[in-house]
Order: C-alpha cells, then structure tokens, then sequence
C-alpha cells in the first residue's frame, strides 16, 4: 500500500400544504432548468401540472416538499445528449414517487441502473411564489465520475429548497468511460449533459467531482450565459485538466479492452482504466473536456471573469483516504511515503518546511492527512479564490470545521471522533444529518440562509450571522463554517504552494 502514490488513493471511490387552485403563464415549472423557449403551465393540483412539454406528476416528501422526477434529456450509447421535448417520467415509471435509475457504474446490481438515465429530481417548496425568477440550485453529484446519483445518501433536496425558497435540482450525468471515453474520442459527454440540463439562469453547485464539473462548466463559454454563481464544494483543484497527449494515452488505453462491447464489459473496462490510469500516465487524473478554453489555473493567463462563486473544503479532505488505506506509519516512513506522490525534488522542500514537520509525532498519518488535504483541495482552492478576485469577480472561501459523518466515512473511526472528513459537508447543506446535535443543526441553519443568500444576490451573507469577506489578491479571508476561532494560512500561504512547491497541475499541465 505504501507504493501507492497518495493521489492515485485519494482519487478512490469513494408533510405538503393544502392544494391552491391557480392559472397562470411562465410560472415557477416553466423556470425550471431545461425549459428552453416558451412555456405556458395550469395550475390546480400542486401534483399534476399542465406544462408547455405535458404533464408534470410529481409527490410530496416526509419533509413536506413537492418531489417531481423528470427526464431531462436522451443518448444512444457515445452519442451527444439531446433536451426532451416532452415532460417523461423516468424510465417509464408509473409513479412519481419512484426515483430514477442511476446511470451505469461499477458494483452496483444491473437493476439499478440504466442507460437511459439523463434524469433529475426537482424539490419544490409547498409555498413557493409563483412569480416568475424563481432561484434554482442544480446539484452536481459527486463519485469521482465514476459512481453516484440523484438517488446518493443524503441527497434529499426538500429541506434545502423549503429552507432557501428555491427549486433544488439534484442532476445525474454519464459515469466512466460512457460519459468521458467514447471510442471515437468524444471525451465531453457528460459535460454535455449537465450543459442540456441547465438551459436557464441558475446556481451550480455541488462537491468532489461534481464542484470538478462545475469548474470546467466555469471554462466553458458556451455554458457561460447558462448558469449565475457557482458553489464549488471539495474540488480536487490540484488536479487540473489533464492535457490532450494524456487523454490520447488513456484513450489508447481503453479502446484495447472494448472489442466486445457489452455493458458489462463497458464497465469492467472502464473500472480498470480508473485503477490504471495512474501507471499509464502520472498526469491522469480525469478525462479530458473539449469544451474548455481556459485552464483556470496558474499555468496559463487566467481569464476575465463575471461570476461570483463559494469555494470550500472541510477540515480533514484527506482523512478518509489516509486513515482508512494507510496503517499507523513511524517518520521514517514519511519521505518514502511523500516521494511517491511528489517526487524527491517537492518531497525534499516539503520535508524541510515547517508545515509538516515529523519532529514527536508517533504515527505521521496525521502529517500525511494534513499534506493531502492542503495540496490537493484546500490550497489550490485559494490560489484559485486569488485568481477569481483578481480577474474581476467576487469569491467567499470557507472551510468548513464542523460535519455530519457521511456513511461512506462510518468506517473510518478519526472521522466519527473530531475530524471533518471529505464528504462531511453534504448532510450540513442539505438538511439531511440524522438526530443532528445542536451545533450540527445551527450550522445547517446558517449554512442553507447564505446559500439563499447568494442564490439570490451573489452574496453568502444573510441578516443574523457574521459577516462573510470577499477573498482578495493577497488574503482569501476564509471563513470558519461551523467555529469561531480563525483559520490558519499556514501552508496555504502563496510562497509555498503553488511557489516553492508547485500543485501536479503546474507539474504536468505545463
């Protein structure tokens, strides 16, 4: 396991209210995001609506919200994605209560998922004004492109929506190698799904490899008059966008193990391109997007930009990978274990640094967790919130310090004790923490009124809480979601990452 590099570990998967008779035009449906033209709806039953693409059915939740599964779009398999021009339950569901089937993906029975998945489960507030402009929240799962869906734990938008006013939309999307390695080099899929599944002013928000899609859709300017503000959750900033000769080599790669084209040998292929990807190419990370025109980084002029945005990470991003892949190391493990990620040249500066001194501590896991998450997520987040501030448009940078244990972390005993583990922040945004202590709710609370807040202004702040600072060039002020006490810069700090210490994507984008 040591040999492992860290990056290749880390990038492991991971009641309603009475009915209102009402008849209007262009109402809060036709807001919704795949609507694109006209639309005209009938209302008289919260449930069953008359749409300009048909009837919408939808149910209530225990939380209260209207629930309404859609299909937004349709593929044949490695074609481009195209809008529905009819309201569709998906998968021919009989009943709107039924949520989709998720999109094809490793160790998951065949009855649960489908190739037809372009789907989304839209959450809608029992009182919600029926006045045009309604703020929608799309929701990008994450699952490292490779796993997830609308159907994810925790992924329950009704409280959200009810709390913030606004439609939430949790969006599912092409996985592995049918949204991202198409024979014939179509490496965008999936981005094109999410793209038809906008087609409306919105917030985008979502976490790990969803906040991932979010920043490629912040490079696309064929997205750019799609969507209004971005929430970028736990991005794997440090990655980049992997270069063309890296995705011709994974592309190679993958075409070899396709000569029989079943969906079953479809997902076994793409389960091994992930696992391989590293040894093929230590650039790989990702599949590359042909959409994109900046690289959002340092290693390019960065462009001018219009959108503000929310970028954060939890306390402990690296926690689930390191304690729950690595055993208890000594120091003299630590150089081997850095180089093997790093290299010797970046290994040496990061040995020598105060930041991840080794000097008394007995197992350096902890060191190791701390690396992690300072080069993969949290420093490359803030060199972005500078650059974001720097090209003309607003950035809030937050970490938060404070969790509800994802079930994916159940098993990783540090991240049910103190620490914030990567994926702790789901359950805090959506409402959806299970017999949550007083400061898990209160945050909860704070949390969904400055995502109304932004959601409506572009701005995280909402009347009652402190006051949420705007990054700048030289101090991205990052703000303590879920404490009191300030954030260090430590590591962070310009000079190093990114400096004396380059991120991968400066190594191998360059």
């Amino acid at each position: 396991m040591l040999a492992l590099p860290l990056a290749l570990l880390l990038l492991a998967p991971l009641v309603a209210a009475s009915p209102v008779a009402r008849s209007h035009k262009t109402g809060f449906l036709c807001s919704l995001p795949f609507f694109s033209g006209g639309c005209e709806q009938t209302r008289a039953d919260p449930l069953s609506i008359v749409t300009g693409l048909g009837t919408a059915i939808g149910a209530v939740t225990d939380a209260g919200a209207y629930r309404f599964p859609v299909k937004y779009a349709t593929a044949d398999r490695w074609e481009a994605s195209s809008v529905v021009d009819e309201w569709e339950l998906p998968n021919a569901a009989g009943d709107a209560s039924t949520m989709p089937l998720a999109c094809p993906q490793p160790n998951m029975d065949a009855s649960d998922y489908s190739e037809d998945c372009l789907s989304m489960v839209l959450y809608i507030p029992p009182n919600l004004s029926m006045s045009d402009g309604v703020p929608t929240l799309m929701w990008i799962h994450g699952g490292s492109f490779l796993v997830g869906s609308a159907s994810n734990e925790g992924l329950d938008g009704s409280k959200l929506a009810i709390a913030t006013g606004s439609i939430v939309a949790v969006v599912q999307y092409r996985l592995g190698a049918l949204g991202f390695m198409a024979p014939d080099g179509s490496t965008n899929l999936a981005v094109q799904d999410v793209v038809n599944a906008m087609n409306s002013k919105i917030t985008l928000a979502g976490q790990s490899s969803g906040a991932n899609m979010i920043r490629a859709l912040l490079a696309t300017p064929s997205a750019n008059s799609l969507f209004e503000s971005a929430i970028l959750q736990s991005d794997t900033i440090d990655y980049g966008f992997p270069v063309d000769l890296t995705q011709a080599t994974l592309q190679s790669y993958f075409n070899g193990c396709t000569d029989a084209l079943s969906l079953d040998d479809i997902l076994d292929a793409s389960l091994n391109l992930f696992g391989s990807a590293y040894s093929l190419d230590a650039s790989a990370t990702h599949a590359r997007w042909q959409l994109i025109t900046s690289t959002l980084d340092l290693t390019t002029n960065f462009p001018s930009v219009n959108k503000p945005v929310i970028i954060s990470s939890v306390k402990n991003e690296a926690a689930p990978t390191i304690y729950g892949n690595i055993p208890s190391l000594t120091s003299e493990y630590f150089y081997n274990a850095c180089a093997a990620s790093y290299g010797d040249e970046r290994t040496d500066t990061l040995t020598n640094s105060s930041y991840y001194s080794t000097d008394g501590v007995d197992d350096v896991r902890s060191v190791l967790e701390k690396l992690g998450t300072d080069s993969i997520w949290r420093c490359p987040a803030w060199t972005l919130a500078r650059l974001w501030a720097g090209a003309g448009a607003n950035a809030y940078v937050g970490v938060y310090t404070l969790g509800a244990t994802y079930p994916s972390n159940a098993g990783v005993s540090e991240c049910a004790n103190g620490m914030v583990c990567h994926e702790d922040d789901i359950l805090i945004v959506f409402g959806t923490t299970s017999n949550p202590t007083n400061a898990q709710a209160a945050l909860t609370k704070e949390v969904q009124a400055r995502y109304k807040a932004f959601m409506q202004g572009g701005n995280p702040n909402a009347n009652g809480y402190s006051q949420w600072k705007k990054a700048t060039t030289n101090d991205v002020r990052p703000f303590n979601l879920g404490g009191d006490s300030t954030i260090d810069v430590g590591a962070c700090d310009p000079s190093f990452w990114g400096d004396a210490v380059e991120y991968d994507y400066q190594v191998y984008n360059a």
